[in-house]
């Protein structure tokens, strides 16, 4: 069962990529394996892993500089730095000021066609200038969030530095696998750690 995850399940369980909060919406129930007797809910591994690769599949749809990256949380900025980096992506680390997509008059505009955030509350400046130009957003989602106005949810740990750190590593190597930047079995030169805070 193991062999179709796109990373060990060892990899994925020692990032707590699968470690949800003690809230749970009922949007996020269904990708719920379990709740711990500590109150916390557990994400399902074989969902998570699914679903990275529908948002892989659909990014690779899109060219690097028409993908924007968002995290308002620090403990994502160094993820989604390292993802436009390795890929040439655009990236916005940091408070996300509205109209960043829809204002061509300010000086940070910038164009997109898609975008990704790493959680739809702190970055929900995006997810609503998104909204206005119909682009699709995929967004990281913890047990706690609501996905309103999301294309496509990630389910995952979208706290934690070594889960997004492994999250963005992902991504970005299987989207340059589906664009035939790297071999189907090739490794990237790049690792999950240039991705993931010390």
């Amino acid at each position: 069962m193991t062999e179709q995850l796109l990373v060990p399940q060892d990899q994925y369980l020692k990032s707590g990529i699968h470690i949800g909060t003690k809230f749970k919406t009922k949007h996020m129930d269904k990708f719920i394996y379990k709740t711990r007797p500590d109150g916390l809910s557990v994400l399902n591994l074989q969902k998570i892993d699914e679903r990275l690769g529908y948002a892989a599949n659909l990014l690779s749809k899109y060219t690097p500089e028409d993908i924007l990256v968002v995290s308002r949380r620090e403990n994502g900025w160094k993820s989604v730095k390292a993802f436009s980096k390795f890929i040439g992506a655009k990236a916005f680390a940091g408070r996300y000021p509205p109209g960043i997509l829809t204002n061509p008059k300010l000086d940070t505009y910038t164009e997109a066609k898609i975008i990704v955030v790493t959680d739809s509350w702190p970055d929900k400046n995006a997810v609503n200038d998104a909204l206005k130009l119909g682009l699709p957003v995929i967004a990281l989602c913890d047990t706690n969030n609501q996905v309103n106005d999301v294309d496509l949810i990630v389910p995952c740990n979208n706290k934690g530095k070594k889960s997004l750190g492994l999250i963005f590593y992902i991504l970005a190597r299987e989207y340059l696998r589906k664009t035939g930047k790297l071999g189907k079995d090739e490794e990237p030169k790049f690792t999950a750690e240039d991705f993931t805070e010390e």
